[in-house]
């Protein structure tokens, strides 16, 4: 299974960008998915989640603020940012708890898989 992000970018405080995270392989089904991030010299942080039925979690920072969607079809998971700030600056991960299928027939294993992780960074 992999995470490919892709969506960010520099922009000026205030400004938006829309983040994305597209999941592929040998997946069987997508459990929750979420978008994490890290500063520089800080530990990751989480930012939102979303799980298979919709509902969603959101750090303090960002609540109202950000918006975590998902389209099942798709594979994907979206992070829309308004309002950003320059304490937004990071590299943004994406996460997904995937029921991934192996090579023996009828087995699966769940796990979380990582995205690589795209930049976001903020001027004032």
């Amino acid at each position: 299974v992999q995470l490919q992000a892709s969506g960010g970018g520099s922009v000026q405080a205030g400004g938006s960008l829309r983040l994305s995270c597209v999941a592929s392989g040998t997946i069987d089904v997508i459990n929750g998915m979420g978008w994490y991030r890290r500063a520089p010299g800080k530990q990751r942080e989480l930012v939102a989640t979303i799980s298979s039925w919709g509902i969603t979690n959101y750090a303090d920072s960002v609540n109202g603020r950000f918006t975590i969607s998902r389209d099942n079809a798709k594979n994907t998971v979206y992070l829309q940012m308004n309002n950003l700030k320059r304490e937004d600056t990071a590299t943004y991960l994406c996460n997904a708890n995937v029921r991934a299928r192996t090579i023996t027939p009828g087995l699966t294993r769940t796990g979380d898989f990582w995205g690589q992780g795209t930049q976001v960074t903020v001027s004032s």
